[in-house]
């Protein structure tokens, strides 16, 4: 199946590495052009080396409220067109409830919830007709995951603004939907699993939850994202789609 991204453009925060990085570099395969975001010089110098002239690089950090105009711009400039985006907040630290400080959660809320919230408002402003947004979120705006306090808090809230977001922007032709990645073989995962203190034996209690008894691979998340993101998907929004393998068993 075409899902029609030729050409088209679009930006992806936090695509040096982990998840964003995977539904990059489907993009980039299926000949869409992207303005790819994140705080190391160093790892997007890595992604423009692989991907050329499809790939435009902006050092941003989202918790910088003039991140969304400097991305808008680097689109037009290089391309001279925004068709959507891939807001990918990173993960806020673990931890219980008990042991997280103000502090962390102040910054997570800034970096997590209003970063995420300010990229999807200000992009969607920017979006024409056939426009689409997705966000990635977690399984945790489903089900509680144990040691992610701060993930369970915000990212729940976030997908009700991917929701809201949805229906204020959709007699406009602009999409907006939400990926809840589960169990993806990251690097962040991998430091979730060794913050246990075993990460064969966390690894090992996951997989025994999921249905499809194994982690999921990044490029099956970037394949479901670059769909979402897609004309392909011209009739999906408000959608929030798990990733997970099954995990999640909620309905």
């Amino acid at each position: 199946m075409d899902l029609g991204l030729k050409d088209r453009v679009y930006v992806v925060t936090g695509g040096a590495r982990g998840l964003g990085r995977a539904t990059l570099d489907v993009l980039v395969a299926e000949g869409a052009r992207v303005v790819v975001s994140g705080r190391s010089q160093e790892s997007l110098d890595e992604v423009v080396s692989v991907h050329g002239d499809a790939v435009a690089a902006a050092v941003a950090d989202n918790a910088d409220a003039d991140t969304p105009a400097r991305l808008v711009a680097a689109a037009r400039d290089r391309w001279q067109r925004l068709d959507g985006a891939l807001i990918s907040v990173g993960g806020p630290p673990p931890g219980p409830v008990t042991a997280v400080t103000d502090e962390q959660w102040r910054s997570a809320f800034e970096s997590v919830f209003l970063g995420g919230l300010r990229l999807a408002r200000e992009l969607a402003a920017e979006l024409g007709e056939g426009g689409s947004l997705a966000m990635v979120l977690s399984s945790s705006v489903n089900e509680p995951v144990p040691n992610l306090a701060v993930s369970n808090g915000l990212r729940p809230g976030l997908a009700g603004v991917a929701k809201t977001l949805a229906e204020e922007v959709g007699p406009r032709g602009i999409r907006v939907n939400a990926l809840l990645p589960g169990r993806v073989g990251t690097e962040r995962v991998a430091e979730l699993d060794a913050s246990t203190g075993d990460a064969e034996a966390a690894q090992a209690a996951a997989v025994a939850k999921i249905p499809l008894g194994r982690y999921g691979e990044p490029e099956e998340f970037g394949r479901a994202a670059a769909f979402l993101l897609s004309p392909a998907a011209s009739f999906l929004t408000g959608v929030l789609l798990p990733v997970d393998g099954g995990m999640v068993r909620a309905l």
